[in-house]
């Protein structure tokens, strides 16, 4: 086993692999368990291996860890990973901790754990990265920092109870959303609230996209109505009106009226649909442009990059007016089919006016079939006028066509040998 010092928020996201050298996961955190009379025990890890499932990793079947790498060997228990009783997790539940010095010099908050073994190869928490209370007035200045072995500090409170989650948001800034929904719902229900109170209105927008309506509508009844209307501004319409549609019609209005206007109308316009349908399905924002508009207009708008991926795939023209609902569709234009004429080029020259766009009421089997028939990633929504009233990309097809619990399926066999690794 490696003796190297490592300090846990650098190794959260490491790749961790097999004895043939196949990458089989990534590390989430890592759990610990509380001693008498030592500092806490490393018992394994919490592994995120395909599928976005959390696994644990006794510490046991590791032959190497440092902050770039983990190395396994034999077996892997591809069980979902639950917390027992007595079991702490590092960056879930530790750092963002405040503790006491022992000598009585004063208090800090843990912002980073070093773990490492004994001459037996046995780990456990070694140093503590400390934060002082800092002690300038200015609001841009940070307190002292200090490192302390665990026998030099006292926790403030018992192990296991909620502290703040600001250190803890921070460690999450770089994520995925997807990986940020799951590293949420695997929280204890108190800090997972705090948490989602400490994140940014985008950041768990995005996040709540990613989960079940069912956690969705738990965490914004616990976060109150102003904050979950703020949330629902940030979220796509499409998603939004998802949520809000599982509300009873009082509370469902309350919010709207809570949400910036121009919000609220884009979702009371999808609420107007079935949730089955096309109508129901698609997202009122699509890239919307003249026939006049030039390939490099349309080119920059593609390239925001708070743009979905597959709304940017392609830019729809119309008549006026060129906010949904448009004047008469006269087509779409794919980004690479823009990418093979010169900047100067109108749309309106290479515009493609063959793809039947599918009608407010199509199903979403209608609206799959066509993407799958035309290898495409959106569609164009219209009403009986032939205006378009908005894009359905495959994500949202998909979302709808999966089974309610696919986020956290688990279709692997458990103790299913990793990758190349010994039987």
């Amino acid at each position: 086993m490696s003796t190297q010092r490592v300090f846990v928020a650098r190794l959260a996201g490491c790749a961790v692999f097999d004895p043939a050298g196949d990458r089989i996961g990534k590390v989430r955190d890592v759990v610990v368990v509380y001693r008498s009379s030592a500092s806490p025990r490393v018992i394994g890890l919490v592994c995120e291996i395909p599928g976005r499932r959390q696994v644990f990793l006794s510490i046991g079947r590791v032959s190497s860890i440092s902050t770039g790498q983990v190395i396994t060997s034999g077996l892997m228990n591809v069980r979902r990973f639950k917390p027992r009783n007595g079991e702490v997790r590092i960056m879930a539940e530790l750092i963002g901790r405040r503790v006491d010095f022992a000598d009585g010099s004063g208090a800090a908050v843990i912002e980073d754990v070093a773990i490492g073994p004994n001459r037996l190869g046995e780990w456990s928490i070694g140093q503590l990265f400390l934060r002082k209370p800092k002690t300038s007035a200015s609001p841009f200045a940070k307190g002292p920092t200090a490192f302390a072995d665990w026998s030099e500090v006292r926790e403030q409170r018992l192990p296991g109870e909620a502290q703040s989650a600001e250190q803890l948001v921070a460690t999450f800034s770089e994520m995925h959303p997807a990986d940020l929904a799951n590293t949420l719902l695997d929280l204890p229900q108190q800090r997972r609230i705090e948490v989602a109170e400490e994140l940014p209105d985008e950041r768990l927008a995005d996040a709540l996209e990613e989960m079940p309506e069912d956690d969705q509508m738990d965490i914004l009844d616990r976060l109150g109505d102003e904050r979950a209307a703020d949330i629902l501004d940030q979220m796509e319409p499409d998603d939004a009106a998802d949520l809000l549609a599982q509300l009873p019609q009082g509370r469902l209005e309350h919010l709207l009226e809570l949400m910036e206007p121009e919000e609220a109308e884009d979702v009371r316009m999808l609420l107007r649909y079935s949730p089955d349908t096309a109508g129901g399905l698609m997202t009122p924002e699509p890239i919307i442009l003249s026939a006049d508009a030039t390939v490099a207009e349309a080119l920059a708008l593609i390239r925001r990059h708070e743009l979905h991926p597959a709304l940017a795939a392609a830019v729809f023209v119309t008549l006026p007016p060129f906010e949904t609902p448009t004047g008469r569709l006269l087509g779409m234009v794919h980004f690479q089919r823009m990418l093979r004429y010169p900047p100067h080029e109108r749309l309106g020259a290479i515009v493609d006016d063959t793809l039947e766009p599918v009608p407010v009421t199509a199903s979403a089997a209608e609206v799959a079939r066509m993407l799958a028939s035309y290898d495409l990633v959106s569609l164009p929504v219209v009403d009986q006028a032939h205006r378009l009233v908005g894009a359905i990309s495959v994500d949202d097809v998909l979302d709808y066509l999966l089974p309610d619990d696919w986020r956290s399926h688990d279709t692997d066999q458990q103790n299913t040998p990793a990758k190349g690794a010994a039987g």
